[in-house]
């Protein structure tokens, strides 16, 4: 989660108005899918009952609340100020990569390669295929970042997994498995993902120290957890999935070689958003000019994921003067399980944030802090930043098109077991 370089000072009053707008909207999470329930049963306002049932539109919603708040508190120009005073890269960088990642010849390109991977294995290659999306590309996350990975798998295991036939406690399990994996399978490098991000520069993290403290153990969890739920699902996604059967012409390998490009170069570029906006000018662009080789961009569903992450920035951004002094009173084994349970409530890049502005802190916490918040990081959709996306990609395939929030940490809980195991004892 982006924070202010400079953050404003606060009164008493209005951190206290911050922190209790942001427990309402963490409660507004978990109501959500009531929300959507409401909205079948009384369709004369379905309409606001659908809007206020949308997970990506909740902080983004409570973040103008919030606004509005200190306008009326402190004036209109101290709350302008302090809009302005935060940084929105990370919202606009999710937002970019998902709709660059989700388009068709790049996801036509990855299909085929871990479609052929699939066909060789001695398994039913729809299963395979399904053990793919949950294991290696979540890992693939540590090199195209975990937004990206996020994306890509989503719309891989949508049509396996995550659709009408299949029990949803299995459905659960396998977000809960998507989301955790997601969440560990980026600390391969120092780069990919954000609570790694917030802190490898302050504390000299490289990629070459993250691949051998924090990499391998995270890529043992991410096959296990992705071995244990393919085996639960083995009896459902033995039959090929939509997109294997879908008549599609085939994408030109010059078409997805530029739109790989692109993707590299939005990547690379992710702390330089003038950069990486005009990089998704010039691609959207060029899907209009080639638009016979292309599908719907997911424009729609990257704007939300991009306003439900600048809502956290901005909401996030009053929650220091609580979190920080819990996050420095930790011993370090109990700095893992709080990093967990609070990553759980906050974002696990703005915990690592908070860390990384603690002096001296030894090399033992700095450890289970980003540990623990990885860790945590597939309890919910707020946990960490690439889990909207995949709620906006997968929420069709549940009751009532919504993502419950029990379920998912109900889910998650198994998962982020085995990755606190992994940590800890390896």
């Amino acid at each position: 989660m982006s924070v202010a370089s400079e953050p404003l000072v606060h009164g008493a009053l209005m951190q206290t108005v911050g922190a209790c707008l942001f427990g309402l909207a963490l409660l507004h999470t978990l109501c959500a899918k009531q929300f959507e329930r409401l909205a079948h049963r009384h369709p004369r306002h379905a309409g606001l009952l659908h809007l206020l049932g949308e997970v990506e539109v909740v902080f983004g919603f409570w973040a103008f609340v919030l606004i509005a708040a200190m306008a009326l508190i402190k004036g209109g120009s101290q709350a302008i100020a302090y809009a302005e005073s935060l940084q929105y890269t990370e919202p606009l960088f999710v937002f970019v990569v998902m709709v660059v990642a989700a388009s068709k010849p790049v996801l036509f390109i990855v299909q085929r390669l871990l479609g052929a991977v699939a066909r060789a294995a001695p398994l039913p290659t729809p299963l395979v295929q399904a053990w793919l999306g949950l294991a290696v590309v979540p890992l693939m996350g540590s090199l195209i970042t975990e937004p990206a990975a996020m994306t890509l798998a989503a719309l891989m295991l949508s049509s396996q997994i995550f659709r009408p036939g299949i029990p949803e406690r299995l459905k659960y399990g396998a977000l809960g498995v998507l989301f955790v994996n997601i969440s560990i399978g980026g600390t391969l490098t120092s780069y990919a993902a954000p609570p790694v991000l917030m802190v490898a520069s302050t504390w000299g993290w490289d990629t070459a120290f993250m691949a051998h403290s924090f990499g391998w153990k995270a890529a043992l969890a991410v096959l296990v957890n992705a071995s244990g739920i393919a085996f639960l699902l083995r009896k459902h996604v033995l039959t090929p999935s939509l997109a294997a059967e879908a008549d599609e012409k085939p994408v030109p390998l010059t078409v997805s070689l530029i739109h790989l490009l692109v993707l590299g170069g939005v990547v690379t570029l992710a702390h330089h958003p003038v950069l990486f906006l005009g990089l998704f000018l010039f691609f959207l662009g060029y899907t209009q000019a080639y638009e016979r080789h292309q599908s719907p961009l997911i424009l729609k569903e990257g704007l939300l994921v991009g306003f439900f992450l600048a809502g956290l920035v901005v909401l996030g951004g009053l929650q220091q003067w609580w979190l920080q002094p819990i996050v420095s009173s930790m011993a370090p084994t109990a700095l893992f399980f709080g990093a967990v349970g609070l990553t759980a409530m906050t974002d696990n890049a703005a915990l690592t944030y908070l860390g990384s502005l603690i002096e001296g802190i030894s090399s033992s916490s700095q450890y289970m802090l980003v540990a623990g918040a990885v860790t945590g990081g597939g309890l919910t959709v707020i946990a960490n930043a690439p889990n909207p996306a995949g709620v906006a990609l997968l929420k069709s395939g549940f009751e009532d098109a919504s993502i419950g929030a029990i379920g998912l940490l109900l889910g998650a809980l198994l998962p982020t077991t085995v990755a606190a195991v992994f940590f800890l004892m390896l």
